[in-house]
């Protein structure tokens, strides 16, 4: 049977009482004692503290351990804070460093393209980069000259080191640029210092195949191919890269013009062969002096003959 709490004993509140006013009386005499103003209690406050208060390290070690807690977070936030802020400002550096090398980058293509020695008979002209195809099939860029500016379909396209490619489709203000490394390109070069004549065929990859050499074992790895200007492709003299061996044991060229960063695209300017279609007019007759004659005054043929007889 549960005890009940309510019927406690007859001396329980008496002490309670007792206590309660015992302590008063205690906490009374302390204070009146600390705060009289006489040399003996001074005294006896003096002896008092240097009696108790060395004893009770171990009372005020959590208070001082939990004050040092206290001080090291505060010490905490303030370097998390100082944290946060370095971590601001070096994101912003980097963003600033990611500016200035792309500014620096830009600026070396520019340099680049003013320091390539052309033929002189070849102008130029500069288009930027703006998209490029991004399929697995096809390499090409569309750069933002076109009909408006000159542009003809054929016509060879440089970066600051080497050919990049050629005009595959004009617009009226863009234009599109087949690479070298496309599977639709075919480019005649020459491969120095040994002459031979050769065509680059793109396969997609990143160093196109050199095919149709005559004499394959001539060929040494380093060696500097060119354009030939067979067909009037592209101009002759242009670089377009190096030999190397690949890992399928063929002759690839490694090519000089930096697709990583196709920015800034130069189309050359080139004018068209005079095409021979008819017979006699390569070497036209010379009249009795030895003198090549006008075509308004070269004889009709007779009937029933050829031109050349």
């Amino acid at each position: 049977m549960a005890s009940d709490r309510t019927n406690d004993p007859d001396y329980v509140r008496p002490v309670r009482r007792l206590v309660l006013a015992v302590l008063v009386i205690l906490l009374g005499g302390l204070f009146l004692v600390w705060r009289i103003d006489s040399p003996r209690v001074e005294g006896f406050r003096t002896a008092f503290i240097d009696t108790v208060v060395p004893n009770m390290d171990w009372a005020m070690a959590p208070v001082t351990r939990v004050s040092r807690m206290v001080e090291d977070f505060r010490s905490y936030a303030r370097i998390y804070e100082q944290n946060q802020e370095l971590r601001r400002e070096l994101q912003q550096m980097r963003a600033w460093r990611e500016a200035a090398l792309q500014l620096e980058q830009r600026n070396a293509q520019l340099l680049d393209l003013t320091q390539v020695r052309l033929d002189p008979q070849l102008t130029h002209v500069t288009g930027v980069v703006m998209a490029d195809s991004g399929s697995p099939f096809r390499k090409s860029v569309l750069i933002n000259v076109g009909g408006h500016d000159g542009i003809v379909d054929g016509w060879a396209v440089m970066d600051g080191l080497g050919l990049a490619g050629r005009i595959a489709g004009v617009g009226q203000r863009s234009s599109r640029v087949i690479l070298l490394t496309d599977s639709n390109s075919r480019a005649p070069v020459i491969v120095q210092p040994s002459g031979q004549r050769a065509i680059v065929s793109g396969d997609n990859g990143p160093m196109p195949v050199l095919e149709f050499l005559e004499a394959p074992e001539e060929i040494r790895p380093g060696d500097r191919v060119v354009s030939a200007g067979d067909g009037g492709v592209f101009p002759a003299g242009l670089l377009v890269g190096e030999v190397l061996e690949g890992t399928d044991r063929r002759l690839r060229v490694r090519l000089a013009a930096d697709y990583g960063r196709l920015d800034f695209l130069r189309v050359l300017r080139s004018r068209p062969t005079e095409r021979i279609e008819a017979p006699g007019t390569l070497l036209r007759p010379l009249d009795a002096e030895g003198r090549p004659l006008d075509p308004s005054e070269q004889p009709e043929p007779l009937a029933g003959t050829l031109p050349n007889d």
